[in-house]
């Protein structure tokens, strides 16, 4: 029956797997509604709109990501509509349920997604792919959907992935781009009243009235043309009423989206054991390599008393004792020092700690990291210069001098902290051996500083390195991408830099990807819909959750990838090496991002002259497109608010007193 728990089914089969309780559902703040939530309608109509959310990943990075949980809330409180969360399953699960036929489920209230009206999936990483084909294959979805009938849920992509869902047209009958709490409702209206009017015309006709809305991309609805070299000719609707480009959603007041207003508290260990408040959305500091930075445009702040109230009904429902202060670039917030004093005046004694995620190195100081940590808890400090030198700074246009990291670092290192990570990036475009080999010497530089400043000899500095890929809707989208054995070579240089210097070299950590993750990465990001039979090539041989080291096989991506796009005259080096020219059509064209295309060429020039651009928020305007064509503008403050009048919290001594006469 539709709808009925599973669990009777799975609840065996958790004793033969590791981590069972990921599986189990019940964390506080979950919700499970009645199947039936939204009623029937006078010719016994089900008016219920039911959504399956899922993170194509493992449960603990699933749980905390705040899209999916804002989208469980918002959906769930609506009367007529309720939305449940399903994650990847582990492989010694996956065997388990396929030997007891046991479908996909919600671990909420362990329905079967199949039984659901939509199967919601947030890709934050293109790697999460095949964990995707996973969930649909146990959930006796068909991949394609070609093959899906009336019977079944419309699967729906959505995430910074989905800004070129083009290598999962095949597989998802749907895209929706930007920002999700206005468009899911929407979608659940527009479905709500398709299935109280009887389901006129079936999937079919569904699918087309999402696609009129000009926010939901339809795939089937759209042809591509090649041309005899392998470059796209055109993406063209297939049909009437369907719009040529597909436009992101923005929400504006994040005020008026006050969300998660009750946070999930996971069952089991998870990556972030926090509770996280979103300050702000967007970012115009213009980092040529930052899709997030690029499709998140304009800067939308939340109030100073916006973040003041999530934060105090968060830390109430759920007992978390970290709030983290999240954003692309949080310490850019216009009222961030206001913000941290009134907070940590607020919380001040108690066991609540407020954190930000890495810092610009130019819009960190003392005062604000002292906020941070008045409560006694003093991490390491993480910083993100992203280049070695100062050459490929100007390029990537991260306008950070080695003299501002110095300041910086100088100046945490003497308020007391011993610990500072710094990141950076590998196979920038116009990168050089010796911008790599620079990281060496700044980290020198780092320690050296750090000893003067504090002296002590047990200052640490950890560089950790990440890989450049070339994202759709960045000024970096034409790069040609640098090989793996190129990026392995380089790192090679670089660590031995590091540890050939014996005054230094044990005093910076060094952490890094090789290369070959960072090619697939690329394959999936900059690929058309012929990349769909390597996605499919690779689950069928065993792929699954590549996001992770000890599963990822570089072998088995190369294999599928060579035998699968063979047939088109095209492979691996042609979609991630080469660089494209202003007149090619790239796959994501038709999805409006907002972002001008001639704008972010002109940008990529600019990066190879080496020429840097202003943050437009406190510049004049650069034409990059997104204000006007969105109908949108930048919200930031100061707005001269505080989060007075203050009640600061202080431990209930009664209230423990008694706790420990009942231990």
């Amino acid at each position: 029956m539709p709808g009925e728990s599973h669990f009777s089914a799975l609840e065996p089969l958790l004793t033969r797997v590791s981590k069972p309780i990921q599986y189990v559902g019940g964390e506080l703040n979950s919700t499970v509604k009645d199947w039936n939530v939204g009623g029937f309608g006078p010719g016994g109509e089900e008016l219920t709109v039911r959504w399956a959310l899922m993170y194509p990943d493992a449960y603990e990075v699933g749980v905390p990501n705040q899209g999916v949980m804002i989208l469980y809330e918002v959906i769930n409180e609506r009367a007529d509509a309720l939305a449940e969360r399903t994650y990847a399953v582990w492989s010694d699960l996956e065997a388990e349920l396929r030997a007891a036929g046991v479908p996909q489920l919600t671990v909420d209230a362990h329905r079967s997604v199949a039984d659901f009206d939509l199967f919601g999936v947030s890709f934050a990483t293109e790697l999460g792919y095949t964990n995707m084909l996973t969930a649909l294959d146990l959930a006796g979805i068909p991949l394609h959907s070609a093959d899906r009938t009336d019977e079944h849920p419309l699967v729906i992509a959505g995430g910074h992935a989905a800004f070129n869902p083009e290598p999962v047209a095949d597989f998802v009958d749907a895209a929706i781009v930007g920002d999700g709490e206005e468009a899911v409702l929407a979608v659940t209206d527009i479905v709500a009243e398709f299935k109280a009017q009887g389901r006129p015309g079936g999937r079919e006709e569904l699918l087309m009235r999402l696609a009129r809305t000009g926010g939901v991309y339809v795939p089937a609805f759209y042809d591509v043309d090649y041309l005899p070299d392998g470059r796209i000719q055109r993406v063209a609707p297939n049909r009437s009423g369907v719009p040529w480009r597909v436009a992101k959603h923005t929400v504006m007041d994040l005020d008026a989206w006050p969300y998660p207003k009750q946070p999930l508290v996971p069952l089991a260990e998870s990556v972030h054991e926090r509770m996280s408040v979103e300050i702000f959305r967007g970012c115009t500091r213009g980092c040529r390599f930052c899709q997030a930075g690029m499709i998140t445009r304009p800067v939308r702040e939340r109030s100073i008393t916006g973040v003041g109230e999530m934060v105090e009904r968060g830390l109430a429902a759920t007992g978390f004792e970290e709030v983290g202060l999240l954003s692309l670039s949080s310490a850019d917030h216009s009222e961030i020092a206001t913000m941290t004093k009134g907070l940590a005046d607020r919380y001040e004694g108690t066991n609540t700690g407020l954190s930000l995620p890495s810092t610009r190195v130019d819009a960190f100081n003392i005062d604000l990291a002292n906020e941070l940590t008045r409560n006694g808890r003093r991490s390491g400090l993480t910083f993100a210069p992203e280049g070695g030198s100062e050459r490929i700074r100007r390029v990537i246009n991260k306008m950070v001098s080695e003299e501002d990291l110095i300041r910086t670092v100088a100046a945490a290192y003497g308020a007391g902290w011993r610990q500072v990570k710094l990141y950076f990036m590998c196979g920038l475009p116009t990168e050089t051996d010796e911008d790599v080999l620079q990281i060496a010497e700044l980290a020198k530089r780092v320690i050296e500083t750090g000893r003067e400043v504090s002296g002590r000899r047990d200052i640490r500095c950890t560089v950790s390195i990440g890989g450049f890929v070339p994202k759709p809707h960045t000024p970096f989208q034409w790069a040609g991408q640098l090989g793996a054995e190129e990026t392995d070579a380089r790192l090679h240089k670089l660590r031995e830099a590091i540890r050939s210097d014996r005054r230094y070299g044990s005093s910076i950590g060094f952490r890094y990807h090789d290369g070959k993750p960072g090619i697939v990465e690329g394959l999936l990001s900059r690929g058309d819909r012929r990349v769909g039979r390597v996605i499919e090539a690779v689950w069928r041989d065993g792929g699954r959750f590549d996001g992770w080291s000890e599963h990822f096989s570089y072998e088995r991506w190369m294999a599928c990838a060579e035998r699968e796009l063979a047939a088109f005259g095209v492979d691996v080096a042609w979609f991630t090496t080469r660089e494209r020219e202003e007149s090619e059509v790239l796959p994501w064209d038709h999805i409006d991002s907002g972002l001008d295309k001639e704008w972010l060429w002109q940008d990529w020039l600019d990066a190879l002259d080496e020429t840097e651009v202003d943050d437009c928020r406190w510049t004049p305007c650069f034409d990059c497109g997104v204000c006007p064509q969105m109908g949108t503008e930048i919200e930031i403050g100061p707005t001269g608010k505080t989060l007075l009048p203050l009640t600061v919290v202080r431990p209930d001594a009664s209230r423990f007193a008694a706790g420990a006469r009942q231990t």
